[in-house]
């Protein structure tokens, strides 16, 4: 078959398009297991069930199965993976009812595999902010989901809370949820800052609308917990932001980045230091990390760069504005590349990028060699064109 397609552009027309570039590979289970010199999470999506007798918008319909292998696939590759975080749409379309299904099947899965390397998203999204809401309902919230993920035998990702911040009147009632979150905890966990970007409901976390403000008080509370943090995952979309909080952290907290639009410097690192990821790019792109992460351990800077440097603009894309509806992207990419044989998501989110977005996003995953069987990719993007009318 011809790999010649016809896509759509601007102004609304069409461009061929041919897709010429060789996937990135990376080894699968190596003799003597992957060695990195940094620590790296997916935060990997859901596959849902497309048969299942639902209404797609109001119900969970997990295709465990299929959910279960793609993460033993991001394990096979030496990749950590985070769960039930908003790369698995929580929050928008996974409730705390489908998360802890989620963190069971997966938890069950990392048993059986003692390289495998993962966390779990723990918040308050069962709590609905209200006016009613107070701190101590907060509390009580992560205090049930810190026990269902610790009852598990799971490490621990503490989440943004959407409650807290409708619920916090200023820095103080922070510092109060999380000094009494962090002193329960059986081991050390991973802090969540996410961006109003990703979830405008979480403007002003901290208790500050000041990213820099709101800086002074998480790196008060980090660092006065720091026995107890593992390292916090910072997405702001922001590689200057992340370097000030990096080097204000306790030298026993690492920074992970969750910048999905400069994580290639950020873990690159200058003189003073680098981060970690925990990305949802990385769900995406996860032959590619796995083989950049691999160079960058052999000091291979340059193969490195040479590697991730053109996964950059296809992430920038993915996580443009409204960034909240980048897992439409990630997941869009599972369907060209095999991991799942539809397009469907929970909620019927698959329907927040336009066809115009998932043209570019195809031409640059090419540009990115992340499409795993160009071939395939053609089929499936023809398929999806479509669905539009585009024959």
């Amino acid at each position: 078959m011809t790999r010649s397609l016809r896509l759509p552009v601007a102004g609304g027309t069409l461009a061929d398009f041919t897709p010429i570039n060789a996937p990135v590979s990376a080894p699968l289970k190596p003799a003597g297991g992957h060695r990195f010199n940094r620590v790296a999470y997916a935060a990997a999506h859901v596959v849902v069930d497309p048969f299942a007798d639902n209404d797609p918008w109001l119900d969970r319909n997990i295709d465990w199965e299929r959910t279960i292998a793609f993460r033993e696939y991001l394990w096979d590759l030496g990749l950590g993976v985070a769960e039930a975080m908003d790369t698995a749409q929580r929050g928008m379309g996974l409730d705390w009812a489908g998360a802890r299904e989620l963190i069971a099947h997966a938890q069950s899965a990392a048993r059986g595999r003692p390289d495998a390397m993962i966390a779990y998203g723990a918040g308050t999204d069962h709590l609905p902010p209200g006016p009613d809401v107070t701190i101590d309902d907060v509390i009580r919230a992560y205090e049930e989901q810190v026990a269902y993920v610790e009852g598990q035998g799971g490490r621990i990702i503490m989440m943004a809370s959407r409650a807290l911040a409708a619920a916090a009147k200023g820095p103080d009632d922070y510092a109060r949820v999380y000094d009494r979150i962090l002193g329960q905890v059986r081991e050390p966990v991973m802090i969540h800052w996410l961006g109003s970007m990703f979830d405008p409901a979480l403007a002003g976390y901290w208790g500050s609308t000041d990213d820099m403000q709101a800086m002074e008080t998480a790196v008060a509370i980090i660092n006065q917990n720091a026995a107890k943090v593992d390292g916090v995952k910072i997405s702001l979309l922001s590689a200057e932001k992340e370097i000030v909080m990096r080097r204000r952290l306790d030298p026993s907290v690492k920074m992970y980045t969750g910048d999905d639009f400069n994580y290639a410097e950020l873990i690159a690192g200058d003189e003073q230091g680098y981060s970690h990821a925990l990305l949802g790019i990385f769900d995406a792109i996860a032959p590619a990390a796995s083989a950049a992460l691999a160079k960058l351990a052999e000091n291979d800077l340059d193969a490195f760069h040479q590697i991730l440097a053109p996964t950059v603009p296809l992430s920038r894309h993915i996580f443009k504005a409204p960034t909240r509806f980048y897992k439409t992207g990630v997941v869009f990419l599972a369907y060209l590349n095999g991991f799942q044989d539809h397009f469907q998501m929970l909620g019927g989110q698959q329907s927040t990028r336009s066809i115009l977005h998932l043209s570019e996003l195809f031409r640059l995953a090419d540009a990115a060699r992340v499409l795993r069987d160009p071939d395939q990719a053609v089929r499936r993007m023809k398929a999806i064109l479509a669905t539009v009318g585009i024959e």
